[in-house]
């Protein structure tokens, strides 16, 4: 079972922004500046390491997208699905779409039993 999925509102925009600047990579921490929002970045850009968690790959269309997430927030989501979502306002200036008036977001939601 997947943990990580998107709304078709977040798909849209992670086409038009792939469309812009290339491939794609979310990586969500417990930071300070945008709390724990998913931040979208150029693959590669945000670099992972063995402090972070993979927790999966978004397919949009024909291309992947990979989400990331530090470890220490994870202990905090392990037990969640998250969909990533969109949503108006400002986000971070770091992620992608923040010149767009939108931000990204995390909905969750509890894994059942059968999930874990």
């Amino acid at each position: 079972m997947p943990r990580v999925a998107l709304t078709p509102e977040a798909a849209d925009v992670l086409r038009g922004l792939r469309a812009d600047h290339g491939d794609l990579m979310f990586h969500q921490s417990g930071g300070c500046c945008d709390g724990s929002a998913p931040m979208c970045y150029l693959a590669g850009e945000f670099r992972t390491g063995s402090s972070d968690v993979h927790l999966g790959d978004l397919a949009v269309d024909e291309f992947v997208i990979p989400v990331w997430m530090s470890a220490a927030q994870f202990e905090y989501w392990s037990h969640t699905h998250l969909t990533i979502d969109v949503v108006p306002g400002r986000g971070s200036g770091f992620s992608l779409e923040a010149p767009l008036g939108i931000r990204f977001l995390v909905r969750s939601r509890l894994l059942t039993d059968e999930e874990l």
